[in-house]
Order: structure tokens, then sequence, then C-alpha cells
């Protein structure tokens, strides 16, 4: 066999439908379907199911900041705030501007929830300070919105946009 070869492993049947190096992909409305699931999980503090929900999107759209978010929340749920913080502060596979800032948003918020008030703050104003949904809802949280810093009903109406 030479070198680069794609032949099967032994006992290994392939699928001609789908030729040997095809990437997997993931379309919008399935990436919207798998985090609803993982935001059910998330919020009702299941961190090992969220966990592989939304750690099989983040490898997926690494870019992306609601793998994170869902991450985050799970941990928030589950009154693991501190985790989620440092989660948030890792996630330095976004480099987006604009999922940077949602991701600051709720830096912001897991601060506050870990007690750290001023810190939360100084987060909150950056991120209000930057476009998109993230300054939205850093704002709203921070009181400067008309709608009274309300946290939207479900986390993925500030991701998708809803």
């Amino acid at each position: 066999m030479q070198a680069g070869s794609t032949a099967p492993a032994a006992g290994i049947k392939e699928d001609p439908a789908v030729p040997s190096g095809t990437a997997f992909v993931l379309d919008a409305q399935e990436a919207r379907l798998l985090t609803e699931v993982g935001m059910l999980a998330a919020e009702a503090g299941d961190v090992a199911r969220a966990d592989r929900i939304f750690d099989a999107l983040r490898a997926l759209r690494p870019g992306r900041a609601y793998s994170y978010i869902g991450l985050a929340l799970a941990r928030l749920s589950a009154g693991r705030a501190a985790e989620a913080v440092r989660l948030l502060e890792s996630a330095a596979a976004v480099d987006d501007p604009a999922e940077r800032g949602v991701l600051e948003a709720w830096r912001g918020l897991a601060l506050q929830i870990d007690g750290h008030a001023a810190e939360s703050r100084r987060v909150l104003n950056a991120a209000a300070g930057m476009s998109g949904e993230g300054a939205t809802l850093a704002r709203r949280l921070l009181g400067l919105e008309d709608d009274a810093a309300r946290m939207p009903s479900r986390p993925e109406s500030v991701m998708f946009g809803k």
C-alpha cells in the first residue's frame, strides 16, 4: 500500500456515499438545535451533558462564543460561578470582536454571581463600549438600557438574536 492511501482498516466497511477524508459539516439549523438541547442541560445544571454537547460544538465551531457560554451557563446553574469565570476567560479561540463582546458580557455576569462586583462592573463597562449583542447585553446588565437590566428569558435569544 502506498503512503497516503485512504484504504479502510481491516474489517471496516467504507461507505461509498461518503468519501474518506470528508469533514463533518454542521449547518446552522443543526447547530441551533444542538445549542438548544445543550442549553436545556445547562439550565438544569447538568454539567456533564452540557459539556458533551458544547465541547462538540466548540470543536466544530471554535471561533464562536455560544459554546463557551453554554459551558459557563451550566456551571452557573450548578452553583460553580468561579469555574464559569475561568472558562470564559480561557476562550482565546474566539477573536471576532462581536463574539468577544458577548463573551465579555457573560464574564461580567459570572463575576457578579461569583461575588466580584467591582471586577464585574469593569468588565461590563468595557463590553458595553463594544458593538453588537454583547454591548447590548452588558448595557442591560448595567441598567443602562430602557428595559432595565433584564436578562433575556433564554440565553440563546442573545446568541441568535431572537
